[in-house]
């Protein structure tokens, strides 16, 4: 009995795709047009690659969704602290017209819960001149 020696396998030499026609073939395959088994025959690529590219793309839109879901997340947080600051602005002037000028125009104008807002800040702000009236 006589062994042969045995031949190497040939290797497959797998051609580069671009990423362009990779975005290509995987738009084509989404919207119907082709088949994936149509796909692979028609480039010469395995079907497994191109479900392969199909569900990188799919976690990297997820990503890039979800990246731009915080994103927006952060700048209505800043939104929020912004209008936040102009409303205790806006109820500290009108607290200290209502101290100055004892008119009484914001509870007979506003909302009743702007108004016990304002208020408090009428307390705070008559707390702070009487402290600093004392002192002089």
């Amino acid at each position: 009995m006589t062994l042969t020696k045995k031949q190497p396998c040939p290797k497959k030499e797998y051609q580069k795709i671009g990423f362009d026609l990779k975005l290509s073939i995987i738009d084509q395959i989404t919207n119907g047009q082709i088949s994936v088994n149509y796909a692979a025959k028609l480039h010469g690529i395995s079907r497994s690659s191109i479900t392969y590219w199909m569900k990188k793309l799919r976690s990297f839109e997820q990503n890039s969704k979800t990246m731009s879901k915080n994103q927006e997340l952060k700048k209505l947080k800043e939104r929020i602290e912004e209008l936040e600051f102009v409303k205790d602005f806006q109820q500290m002037i009108i607290a200290d017209f209502e101290t100055s000028t004892n008119l009484g125009f914001a509870k007979k104008l506003l909302p009743e819960a702007l108004y016990k807002e304002v208020e408090k800040k009428m307390k705070d702000l008559s707390k702070r001149n009487g402290s600093t009236n004392a002192s002089e």
